[in-house]
C-alpha cells in the first residue's frame, strides 16, 4: 500500500497549468527525485503535498497517521527563537518540552528550589512521554551538522539558517521526507553526511535537487514535472536521461507530422469555396480541431542559449599573493597564502561554509587590503562577480528594469531588445514585467547570469552559482564556461561541476590555510586516500614498526643467517622508512597546482622516479618477509 497518493491533481497559476490532471503516489523505503526546469511547478507540487497549497481539482490521499516533515527551499527568516528550539519544534508538543528543559538546566545552576523543582517536573513528564530518546535524536542532529544550540536564529548566516531547518526535518525521522534543494548553502563535508544519512534513513524520501552526485548516489526513482504533466522513470540518472531522449525525439516526430497535416489542411481550406460544400464538411470540422488542438499544446521550454563575451586580453599575470594573511580582530582568516593566478586559469575554491572562502576572493580581487603581505594585481583586467546572494538584484523592480533602463541591451558589441535577450535565459514575454520577489529561485540565478552576461569580461568570479539551477541550464553553463577563455574562479560546493570547469583547487585545511592541488574536487579526494593509505600501518604495505622492533633486539649468532644477512635485516628499517618518505614528499609535489606547469623533462624525471620508488619498496618489503621467515623457521 502507497504511503500517499495523488489522484487527478490540477493547479493552474496566471497563464500556465503547473500541475495537470497528475497521479502520483510513493512507496515506503522509495527514494524519488523530482526533476523539472525551474518554474514548472515543483515547490508547488510539494505544497500540495504538505496541504500548504489546494488543487483546484483532484484529491490528496495519505495514509492514517502519516507524518511529512518539508525543507522549504527558501531560507528563513530572522526570528529571536535558539537553534535547539527550531530544531526541537520538528518534534511537535514534545519538542517544546525537551526546549523548556534545556532552559531549565540553565536556570538550574543557580541552585534556586523553583528552577530546580521546574526541572524535575519537567523531567517527570518528558519521562513519561518517552522523549529521552528524542532528545538524544536532537543532540546528534545537532552535532552532525556542527551547529551552536543556543545561538538566536537572528544571529545566523544564511547558510547556517539552512542547516538549523535541515536538522529540523530529519530531526523526527517522519515516514515521509520531502527536501527541497536540499544541498543548497551547505558545504561539501556536509552534503556527503546528509548523504550517508539518507542511504540509511528508513522512511520514504522526495527530494529537489540540482546537485547531479548528490542525485546519482541517492535516487531510487526520477520523477520529472513538464507541462503540467508528471512522468516516472524507474532506475538511476542515467538511465531517465537516456528514455527522456528517446521520449523527446518520439514527441518532436509526432508534432513535426502533426504540423505538416495542419499546413496541408490549411492550403486546402485557402483553395477556395469548393472546400465548403456539404460532401467536405467533416473535413472541415477537423480542420477547426487540429487547429484547436495546436493552440492548446504546450511546446517544451526548450534549453537556455546564451554566451559569454571573453572581452579583451588580460595581462599574462593576473593575481600573485604572496604570504598573504587576514584576519578579522584576533581570529585569523587566511594564514600565509601564497599562489600566483596566471591568465587562463581556471580555480575552484573548496572549504566548509564560514572557512573564509569569500574572504579569500576579495583578497585575489583587491578589495580587502591583507593584515600582512601583498597582493600584486595584473593589468587590463574585465571584471564578472556573480554573487550568491544576488545583491545587485532589486527584488521590488521587475526583470526588465533589473537588467536594463531601456528596452535594448549591448551584448557581444551588438544591440539586442529586451524581450529577445531574456528569452535566451527561458524568460517568457509575459514573465518579464514580474517583480524580481516573485521568482523562483533557480529563475533569478538565471537573471542574474543575464545580467552580468552583458558585459565583456576576461576574469569571471562565480560564487556558489549553481543554486537552484536545473539540470539543463547547468549543463549550459558548464559547456560555456568550458570554451570560456578567460580566468575564472569559482567557488561551489557542487562535485560534478567542480570536475567538469576547475584545472586546480584551493582546499582549506584548517587553521587559516589554503592548499593548492591539481585537478578538481575528485581529484583532490583520489589525493587524500592516496596520503592515507600511505599512512596506514598495515604488516602487508608498511612494516616499519615491526621491522625496528625486531631489529632492536639481539640476532643470536647460531649460524644460520650469515653476518652479511643480519646487518641486511638490520639496515631494512632505515632503509624502507626514507624510501617512504621519499614517496610521500614526490607525491605532495605531483598533486600541487603547478607541477605541470614546469618544462617536460622535470615532469618525466619526476614520475619516473615514483614509479621506481614504488617498485624499491616492493622489494624491500619481499626481502624483509624473506629474512623474518628465515628467522622464525631456524629458532633464531
Amino acid at each position: 500500500m502507497p504511503l500517499l497518493r495523488l489522484d487527478n491533481i490540477s493547479l493552474s497559476y496566471g497563464y500556465l497549468p503547473l500541475l495537470a490532471h497528475v497521479q502520483f503516489q510513493i512507496e515506503a523505503g522509495e527514494r524519488v527525485c523530482l526533476v523539472g526546469r525551474n518554474g514548472t511547478g515543483k515547490t508547488t507540487l510539494f505544497h500540495v503535498i504538505t496541504g500548504d497549497a489546494v488543487a483546484e481539482a483532484g484529491e490528496v490521499w495519505a495514509n492514517e497517521g502519516l507524518r511529512v516533515a518539508h525543507l522549504e527551499q527558501d531560507v528563513p527568516p530572522d526570528n529571536e527563537q535558539t537553534v535547539f528550539q527550531v530544531v526541537a519544534s520538528g518534534l511537535g508538543e514534545l519538542g517544546r518540552l525537551l526546549f523548556e528543559y534545556h532552559q531549565a538546566t540553565q536556570q538550574a545552576a543557580a541552585a534556586e528550589p523553583a528552577s530546580l523543582e521546574a526541572l524535575a517536573n519537567l523531567d517527570a513528564r518528558i519521562e513519561s512521554l518517552g522523549g529521552w530518546n528524542l532528545n538524544q535524536k536532537v543532540e546528534t542532529v545537532l552535532t552532525r551538522l556542527s551547529l551552536p544550540p543556543d545561538k538566536p536564529m537572528e544571529a545566523c548566516s544564511g547558510g547556517v539558517r539552512r542547516q538549523v531547518m535541515l536538522a529540523k526535518a530529519l530531526v523526527g525521522e517522519p515516514d515521509l521526507l520531502l527536501l527541497d534543494e536540499p544541498t543548497n548553502h551547505i558545504d561539501i563535508s556536509t552534503i556527503i553526511w546528509l548523504e550517508r544519512f539518507l542511504l540509511s534513513y528508513r522512511g520514504a524520501l522526495m527530494f529537489i535537487t540540482h546537485d547531479r552526485s548528490f542525485l546519482r548516489h541517492l535516487a531510487t526513482r526520477i520523477v520529472e514535472l513538464d507541462r503540467g504533466t508528471l512522468t516516472s522513470y524507474p532506475g538511476e540518472f542515467d538511465t531517465y536521461l537516456r528514455k527522456k531522449d528517446e521520449l523527446m525525439a518520439v514527441e518532436e516526430r509526432a508534432a513535426a507530422k502533426f504540423d505538416r497535416k495542419l499546413a496541408e489542411e490549411e492550403a486546402w481550406i485557402r483553395r477556395g469555396v469548393k472546400a465548403r460544400r456539404t460532401r467536405n464538411e467533416g473535413r472541415v470540422q477537423a480542420l477547426q480541431q487540429m487547429r484547436r488542438e495546436h493552440s492548446q499544446r504546450l511546446d517544451s521550454q526548450g534549453r537556455a542559449s546564451f554566451g559569454i563575451d571573453a572581452g579583451a586580453l588580460s595581462g599574462k599575470l593576473v593575481a600573485d599573493l604572496r604570504r598573504v594573511s587576514f584576519a578579522y580582530e584576533n581570529e585569523l582568516v587566511v594564514r600565509e597564502m601564497s599562489t600566483r593566478i596566471l591568465r587562463g586559469d581556471r580555480v575552484g575554491i573548496i572549504g566548509p561554509n564560514g572557512s573564509g572562502k569569500t574572504t579569500l576572493l576579495k583578497l585575489i580581487l583587491g578589495e580587502i587590503r591583507p593584515t600582512s603581505g601583498e597582493v600584486v594585481m595584473g593589468t587590463r583586467l574585465q571584471l564578472a562577480y556573480f554573487d550568491q546572494h544576488r545583491r545587485i538584484l532589486d527584488p521590488e523592480r521587475t526583470v526588465r528594469e533589473n537588467l536594463s533602463d531601456s528596452d535594448y541591451v549591448t551584448v557581444q558589441g551588438r544591440s539586442r531588445h529586451v524581450i529577445g535577450y531574456l528569452k535566451d535565459f527561458l524568460f517568457p514575454a509575459q514573465r518579464i514585467d514580474s517583480p524580481v520577489k516573485a521568482l523562483s529561485g533557480g529563475e533569478r540565478n538565471r537573471l542574474l547570469l543575464a545580467r552580468i552576461f552583458t558585459q565583456p569580461a576576461n576574469m569571471m568570479v562565480l560564487d556558489e552559482p549553481t543554486n537552484d539551477l536545473d539540470v539543463d541550464t547547468l549543463e549550459l553553463l558548464e559547456d560555456l564556461l568550458a570554451d570560456y577563455r578567460g580566468t575564472l574562479l569559482l567557488v561551489s560546493h557542487d562535485r560534478t561541476f567542480l570536475d567538469n570547469i576547475v584545472t586546480s583547487t584551493l582546499v582549506y585545511e584548517g587553521a587559516g590555510s589554503f592548499v593548492e592541488y591539481a585537478g578538481g574536487y575528485s581529484d583532490w579526494v583520489r589525493f587524500q586516500e592516496l596520503g592515507r593509505a600511505s599512512r596506514a600501518k598495515t604488516p602487508s604495505r608498511d612494516p616499519v614498526a615491526a621491522i625496528a622492533a625486531r631489529a632492536h633486539r639481539p640476532v643470536k649468532n647460531n649460524g644460520k643467517l650469515s653476518y652479511k644477512e643480519k646487518r641486511e635485516l638490520e639496515a631494512l628499517p632505515a632503509r624502507i622508512e626514507a624510501l617512504e618518505i621519499e614517496q610521500s614528499e614526490l607525491q605532495l609535489r605531483t598533486a600541487q597546482a603547478d607541477f605541470y606547469q614546469q618544462p617536460g623533462a622535470g615532469i618525466t624525471s619526476a614520475l619516473e622516479r615514483l614509479e621506481a620508488l614504488g617498485n624499491e619498496l616492493e622489494e624491500c618489503y619481499a626481502r624483509w618477509q624473506s629474512l623474518e621467515s628465515q628467522l622464525s623457521a631456524r629458532g633464531n
